[in-house]
């Protein structure tokens, strides 16, 4: 009974911690999307953004593959 337990609480903890990856394609789906509407209002200055519109996906998924990394440690650790 306990293993199964434990089983269960490895496969719950792996699911909860996979949600972090769907929350950073939300999070770069902001950072473009409002970049988009800053480059849209001023044109001119889109070009300068562009290098922080990449450390801002770069970060978000950063995160999303963290999530995976632990929902993956939660699953397959002994």
């Amino acid at each position: 009974m306990e293993g199964n337990v434990a089983e269960m609480g490895q496969f719950i903890g792996a699911g909860l911690a996979a949600i972090g990856s769907g929350a950073a394609a939300i999070g770069v789906g902001n950072v473009a999307g409002n970049f988009l509407a800053g480059a849209l209002r001023n044109p001119s200055a889109a070009g300068a953004q562009t290098a922080t519109l990449f450390i801002g996906i770069a970060f978000a998924e950063a995160l999303g593959i963290f999530a995976f990394l632990v929902s993956l440690l939660l699953m397959f650790a002994v």
